[in-house]
């Protein structure tokens, strides 16, 4: 017969017991909210106020847990601690009761075997810093002895309380854990080694892939401690040096600089400006002004930032290989200004202005009076070098040549020309009408009035100019491929369906897309493109593209501009 679970049991009502405990208690249940810290209860206490028809018993005493139908550890991540306490409750309790534990990093078959009934519990492994109030994924983790109908009650009970379940077998981080914490470790690294700002690689990661927030707030939100321990658990279960803890994630939890629950740890919550990190655009001289833009390119990146510029009143000169070309570019900035009248996003007088600041040419001459020009070709080197020489010797002395590549060398463009200092990267997001996010790459050769003109014209068009060097991959993808490869080795290991990776990921973290949806909508050549690239530049294993991805690109599943590809889009 299957457990309702009527009267559930908390222990440790840190931020993940507290949401657990919150749940159980909107469904109607009786909750035991268990820590054995008395200072710990009066926060847990005022995070449980809005319980609905539950009932929450706030108390110090682990006994008290002994009419319980499920037991839910939730302390801190180290095994011999969680061992402890389910083993504690085994003695407690009715040999009937289930035990759950919500490790993120730890074998739950290893704290199975701890808790004295390996067959009665299973893992529960949630996101308390994904989407509030609406329905979210929730891993339900079993291990080689879980019985199947104990696994099954606590899949229905996971629905009961408005959630989603997703059954995982018991590997290192399970969907979430193993890799959410990866890129959370990637992002501390890239911080410490001062590549950008905190607040630029926040600002990248929400405005470049549309995440809820940026990868160092969501540290301080889980806790800098937390992650620290979690990270611990992950490398000595795997050895994968991405989760060897960042040396200044160690530093912060022993400064005691523990994120939200502290009021201090990336940021200041008690001055949240007090300690910003500028980007190097900040500081920058006063840019020239910019009164003529030119893009060279026919492609979809170029006419979506023709269409940026156009739209924002500058007069705009798209230049593409033939007249053909051009006319087909022009075609298609046009459509996409009458989608956006259609959707209300532009009046139209701004469409009628924004066409009569756009002209079309089949020849680089056409830019020569431009101030800056956007190189926004092929992504290959040696055709952007060619564009580039071409451009040093037809435009003036003060015009800025600009790269939109989103993985090549800029330096490579900028020594195709004898104007190396007047040449920088302007790496819009696609769609660029959309999209927020532009990243200003700085060689080592890029002038500061040359970085104070792009920052300024990628702020008047309305963007938010994100600050970087000259490094592959940048900010958004030097973060977001080694996760999406990392993604599909997890389907490649053929436990688990692309499905269920992407729901974990949507409705767990709150992010937009799964990591496999967004290759398919990325392009699967694309991204082994870009993952070959980085792999160039990096030499870590993790940037080698997954077998699945060459598989896919060598049989033409190039995702969803073809039908197929981790997902098939033809249904």
């Amino acid at each position: 017969m299957a457990q309702r679970f009527s009267t559930i049991a908390v222990i440790g009502l840190g931020t993940t017991g507290s949401a657990l405990a919150r749940l159980a208690a909107r469904s109607g249940r009786r909750v035991i909210a268990v820590d054995t810290d008395a200072a710990a209860l009066e926060p847990a206490g005022a995070r449980l106020t809005d319980t609905g028809p539950g009932t929450v018993d706030l108390t110090t005493r682990s006994a008290d847990i002994m009419s319980a139908d499920l037991v839910i550890e939730a302390v801190p991540e180290r095994m011999k601690t969680k061992c402890e306490v389910l083993g504690h409750a085994h003695h407690a309790c009715a040999p009937g009761t289930v035990f759950a534990t919500t490790t993120t990093g730890l074998a739950v078959t290893d704290i199975a075997f701890g808790s004295g009934r390996p067959s009665r519990t299973v893992g529960l492994h949630l996101f308390p810093q994904g989407p509030v109030d609406r329905e979210a994924a929730v891993e339900v983790v079993g291990t080689p002895l879980t019985d199947g109908s104990v696994l099954a009650d606590v899949q229905a009970l996971i629905r009961d309380l408005g959630q989603v379940p997703v059954p995982v077998p018991d590997r290192a981080g399970f969907v979430g854990g193993a890799l959410t914490m990866a890129y959370l470790n990637d992002a501390a690294t890239m911080y410490e080694q001062r590549y950008a700002s905190r607040d630029g690689i926040d600002t990248a990661m929400t405005l470049g892939c549309g995440l809820p927030r940026g990868p160092l707030a969501h540290l301080d939100a889980i806790g800098v401690d937390v992650a620290r321990d979690t990270l611990d658990a992950l490398y000595e279960r795997t050895g994968d040096r991405r989760f060897l803890p960042a040396p200044v994630l160690t530093h912060m939890a022993a400064a005691g600089l523990l994120g939200l629950k502290a009021g201090r740890g990336f940021y200041d919550y008690g001055a949240p400006d007090a300690d910003s990190a500028a980007d190097p655009g900040d500081a920058l001289p006063t840019a020239r002004p910019v009164r003529r833009i030119g893009v060279v390119g026919s492609g979809t990146m170029a006419t979506g930032i023709a269409e940026v510029c156009a739209r924002a009143g500058y007069p705009t000169t798209l230049v593409a290989r033939s007249e053909v070309r051009a006319k087909e570019a022009l075609a298609a900035v046009e459509n996409s200004l009458n989608r956006a009248v259609q959707r209300g996003r532009l009046t139209p007088e701004q469409l009628t202005s924004s066409r009569e600041s756009l002209t079309g040419a089949s020849e680089l001459e056409a830019v020569a009076r431009c101030d800056l020009v956007v190189e926004a070709v092929v992504e290959d080197i040696d055709v952007k070098r060619t564009v580039f020489r071409e451009l040093d010797a037809g435009c003036g002395a003060q015009t800025v040549l600009a790269t939109s590549t989103s993985s090549l060398p800029v330096i490579e463009c900028a020594m195709a020309t004898g104007r190396p200092e007047a040449v920088v990267g302007m790496h819009f997001f696609n769609p660029a009408p959309v999209m927020k996010l532009v990243e200003v790459v700085r060689t080592a050769l890029t002038s500061r009035e040359t970085l104070g003109v792009a920052h300024a014209t990628a702020t008047a068009l309305g963007k938010r100019p994100v600050g970087c060097p000259d490094r592959s991959g940048f900010i958004v993808n030097a973060l977001l491929f080694p996760y999406l490869n990392s993604a599909v080795a997890l389907l490649d290991e053929g436990i688990l369906t692309a499905e269920d990776i992407d729901t974990v990921m949507t409705l767990g973290q709150g992010y937009p897309m799964g990591p496999l949806q967004l290759l398919d909508v990325i392009g699967l050549d694309v991204s082994v493109a870009i993952l070959r690239t980085l792999h160039t530049t990096f030499r870590e294993p993790c940037l080698l593209p997954s077998r699945p991805l060459e598989q896919l690109v060598a049989a033409g599943h190039l995702g969803r501009k073809r039908g197929k590809g981790l997902h098939n889009h033809e249904r």
